[in-house]
């Protein structure tokens, strides 16, 4: 058994990863998400291509609301990769996202981070806490001299802090959304 097997299942439409499940090719479009002909197209080669998950950006309203065009003519789950404003979390999964990506850290405190929790626990959309070099805090940074694995590390693990956090404070019936 690896540690992979150890892991926590999680769905993402209607795939699986984690918990022993074989290891599934994601991969993001590099075109605006609101340019729904261009992003179908791109991802339509990629599935071709052997891609089982797709992340796309979700920068504006616009490009948020375009996700259930898109959903509708792919054939893979869709990841809303989401950066600094909360409300286009909530706009990518009312449109359809099977997942999310954000990062705590830059879409703006505590209670931003419990609507965007509340509205994926309402729906069992997971959310994917990510972590890089640019979002890391200053005093993380001084405390190991730069970006380091270790900085990384600490960095990320506080911010899934703050998304359990709040999971457990709302009064939601609905269970935690699946962290991945």
């Amino acid at each position: 058994m690896t540690y992979r097997d150890h892991t926590k299942k999680i769905r993402i439409g209607d795939r699986v990863i984690g918990g022993g499940s074989p290891v599934l090719i994601q991969s993001m479009t590099n075109t605006p998400t609101e340019d729904v002909a261009a992003t179908v197209a791109q991802i339509l080669r990629l599935e071709e291509a052997g891609c089982e998950i797709i992340r796309c950006t979700c920068p504006t309203a616009e490009a948020a609301a375009a996700i259930g065009k898109i959903r509708k003519q792919i054939h893979i789950p869709l990841v809303a990769d989401i950066h600094f404003d909360y409300r286009m979390a909530i706009l990518a999964m009312e449109n359809g996202a099977d997942k999310i990506r954000i990062n705590p850290g830059n879409i703006g405190g505590q209670e931003k981070i419990r609507e965007v929790v509340r509205c994926a626990k309402e729906r069992q959309i997971p959310i994917r806490v990510g972590v890089n070099s640019g979002s890391m805090e200053k005093e993380i940074l001084a405390k190991y001299g730069g970006v380091t694995p270790e900085g990384l590390v600490e960095s990320a693990l506080d911010k899934v802090r703050m998304v359990e956090n709040a999971a457990m404070t709302r009064s939601s019936s609905a269970s935690n959304p699946p962290m991945s």
